[in-house]
Parts: structure tokens; C-alpha cells; sequence
């Protein structure tokens, strides 16, 4: 019998079990025609959070100018929009061409990093982290340094153990604000420090902004761009999130600071771009109008707001909860709730999702998914609404229950 195809190596150090073996399985009992709650993915569409009106108006209205391949950079009314976005936070010299059009955050990430990285550069990313950002580095050829963000620092990264992980061998510095998974927002005082990091050694700085807008209470979003002058800063948004557009697949890359050190950077960028053409051009047409728009993700994370409601929702249960503790997510559509490991010592993540997927179907993500050795953590969306998560933080307890009555089976790695 023949072998089995080969399988590229470092594939196998990529991990993203957001859409892993549990989410088959999900798709398994689904199919067995058992109703599944999905709460592994900020997939707002699947909720009924609907892109707004306007801006679907723009894509049809321009159809007709988005049959041919677009410029491999963007099409100029939407880097000329990101641009003046820029130019209101500060950076008043921002122009278009310091824009990169991509297919989602996503294809950016690793658009830049091919760009940058020689075998076994390292870049620091943190942890927890959303994973794509040590995948791309993998596949990439680099190594992920891990510096921690502590549940016991409200999730907020130390200084100092971030200076403790660079090496000569760094190149970059990720930072994800707000914070997929933890939902946490980073003080102007934490960004700052960052910045100054990342100018000090040298490293380009990746600031993952996708969430820009949506921050809860007193928590207020800082971009990193006007912070870090003195390096290169590359800042990511896109429609996916805010503007609830995640299937147009829209996201953009912001060049700053020190580009007159960047111009080869820039043209390698520029030249992978090319190589796949031209990112999706209807759904470019819509970035102009959701941008300059009125901003209806505000009603959404205001209080009474959906949004809202449903991070209250989970904020409540876990608090009513023998089991969970919760650092309040001030940011972004998650929640990362963890286990007392005084109530269930032996807690194991991927055991319990895996018994909450076939027992209470529901579908959760493993807090170690997130590149974090603490197996007491798992993530959920807040986009469900509030009802809705509500009854699953009570099977949640439910199972909890039977897991600390017979605790061997929290124990189990699944």
C-alpha cells in the first residue's frame, strides 16, 4: 500500500482550534440534526447583527466598477478614506498610499510577516493570543516569543517580562488591543511603554486594532499610531467586525512612523500583494461609507445596548456562579472566563468543551487554544443575545456541577 501524501512539518506546529476538531464535531451533530449554539466564533451575521444598510447600498451601486481585478494596494476611495481616518486620530500627514487593501485582517498578517521574516527571526506575540498571529509566524518561518498577559493583571501585558523576551534575534512586536480573547483595553500608559519597547530595540510594531470601536463603559480605545513615531508601526482594521461585514472580507494595513526606513519593506509588501492581484473589489466600495458614516456599533455597546446587554449577561452568570471567575471584558466580543481550581482542581479545557459540545451543545473554544499553558480558561462571543447566553452559562453550571460531583472526568484530557 502506498503512503500517505506528505504533509508539510509546520503545518503541524499550527494551532487553530477555533475551527478545529470540536467545530467538526459541532458540524457532525448538526447534522444529526441536533441544534447547536455556537459560541467559538465573533461571527456577527450568524446572530442577525446585520452590516448596515448603507453600506450594502454602496457595494450594489458599484458593481459595475468591480468586474476587472482592482490595484493590487486597494482601490484609491477606500485607502484614501482609512487614510483621513489616520489623519483624525493625529496623523494629520497620513496619506493614501500608506494604505494596503487586504482580504480580511487575516491575509495582511501574513502578507506582512513574509515580508519581513528570515528563518528563525523571532517575534513577540502575546499570550493569550488570537492565534493567527503565531500561525503566520510559523508558516512563516519564524519563531513566536510568548509574553504573558496575567489573569492577576487584569489581563493588561507587564513591561518588563516583555523587555525579558527580546533578543537580537527579534524583529516585531504584536500587540492586540482590544483584546481577542481576554477583552481587555489597554491604558495609554501600557501603549506607550510598548511603543517606547519597540523603538528602543528597533522592532517593527504590528498593533491588531480590529475591534477599534467596540469598547464597553469607561474603557476608551487608544490607537497605537500617534504613540509610536519613532518606528515603524503597521495598524490593522477592517469591515469584519465593527461595520458586521465579516463575509465581504475587507481589511486594511496602516503604515506610520519611520517610513522613510520602510520604502524596501513597503515595495516587498506591495510586491506579494501583486502576486495575488487584487484583494475582493465590491466589498472595497463600502469602506468609504462605513467609515464616514454614522456609527451604529455605538447603539450596539452602549448600555442597553445588544452588545451591551449580552456582556452583562455573562458578567451576571458568572457571578452567580459556584465555579467561574471573570475578569469583565471592556472591549472587543469575547469573554474568557476561567475555573476555580479550588472547586475543580483537576480541570481539563479541552475535556470540558468537548463534554459541553456533546452533552449541552454548546460549542466553545479551549482557553489553551490561545497559545497559554492554564488549562482553566475558555472563550465565548457576546454576540449571541442576552437570553440566549443566559440559558448556556446555566447548562455551563449544569455541567460544572457534574464535574466537580464525579471528579475524574475533569481530569480526562479530551
Amino acid at each position: 500500500m502506498k503512503p500517505n501524501f506528505q504533509t508539510a512539518s509546520r503545518v503541524e506546529r499550527v494551532r487553530y482550534e477555533i475551527r478545529g476538531a470540536l467545530a467538526r464535531r459541532a458540524r457532525e451533530l448538526e447534522q444529526q440534526g441536533h441544534d447547536i449554539l455556537k459560541l467559538n466564533i465573533g461571527n456577527p451575521g450568524e446572530f442577525g447583527l446585520r452590516t448596515p444598510e448603507t453600506m450594502r447600498r454602496a457595494v450594489v451601486r458599484n458593481l459595475q466598477y468591480s468586474e476587472a481585478y482592482g490595484p493590487q494596494t486597494g482601490i484609491f476611495p477606500a485607502r484614501e478614506a482609512v487614510a483621513m481616518q489616520y489623519q483624525a486620530r493625529g496623523l494629520t500627514d497620513t496619506r493614501f498610499d500608506q494604505v494596503f487593501i487586504g482580504n480580511g485582517v487575516s491575509e495582511l498578517v501574513d502578507l506582512v510577516l513574509r515580508s519581513l521574516l528570515e528563518p528563525d527571526d523571532e517575534v513577540l506575540v502575546p499570550a493569550p493570543d488570537y492565534p493567527l498571529w503565531t500561525a503566520a509566524v510559523v508558516l512563516n518561518g519564524g519563531k513566536a516569543v510568548h509574553y504573558p498577559c496575567r489573569v492577576q493583571q487584569q489581563w493588561i501585558p507587564d513591561l518588563d517580562e516583555v523587555r525579558a523576551r527580546i533578543s537580537p534575534r527579534t524583529r516585531a512586536l504584536v500587540v492586540i488591543n482590544p483584546n481577542n480573547p481576554t477583552g481587555a483595553v489597554y491604558p495609554e500608559e501600557t501603549l506607550q511603554g510598548l511603543a517606547d519597547l519597540a523603538a528602543e530595540h528597533d522592532l517593527i510594531l504590528f498593533s491588531d486594532e480590529i475591534y477599534d470601536a467596540i469598547c464597553y463603559d469607561e474603557a476608551r480605545f487608544i490607537p497605537m499610531a500617534p504613540l509610536a513615531t519613532d518606528t515603524l508601526c503597521v495598524s490593522f482594521g477592517g469591515l469584519s467586525k465593527v461595520y458586521r461585514a465579516c463575509g465581504w472580507r475587507v481589511g486594511w494595513a496602516v503604515f506610520t512612523g519611520a517610513l522613510e526606513r520602510a520604502h524596501d519593506y513597503l515595495l516587498a509588501v506591495e510586491k506579494l500583494a501583486a502576486l495575488r492581484l487584487s484583494a475582493n473589489v465590491p466589498g472595497q466600495w463600502a469602506v468609504q461609507t462605513a467609515l464616514g458614516g454614522y456609527q451604529s456599533i455605538a447603539d450596539l455597546v452602549a448600555r442597553g445596548g445588544r452588545l451591551h446587554d449580552s456582556r452583562q449577561a455573562i458578567i451576571d452568570a458568572v457571578a452567580n456562579s459556584r465555579f467561574l471567575e471573570l475578569v469583565k471584558p471592556m472591549g472587543a466580543m469575547y469573554a474568557f472566563p476561567s475555573v476555580r481550581s479550588e472547586q475543580i482542581p483537576d480541570f481539563d479545557d479541552h475535556r470540558f468543551a468537548a463534554e459541553l459540545l456533546e452533552q449541552k451543545h454548546i460549542l466553545i473554544v479551549p482557553g489553551s487554544s490561545f497559545n497559554i499553558s492554564d488549562r482553566n480558561h475558555f472563550r465565548v462571543t457576546l454576540l449571541p443575545e442576552a437570553e440566549q447566553l443566559e440559558a448556556a452559562f446555566g447548562r455551563i453550571e449544569d455541567l460544572l456541577e457534574e464535574l466537580a460531583d464525579t471528579p475524574e472526568r475533569a481530569s480526562l484530557t479530551g
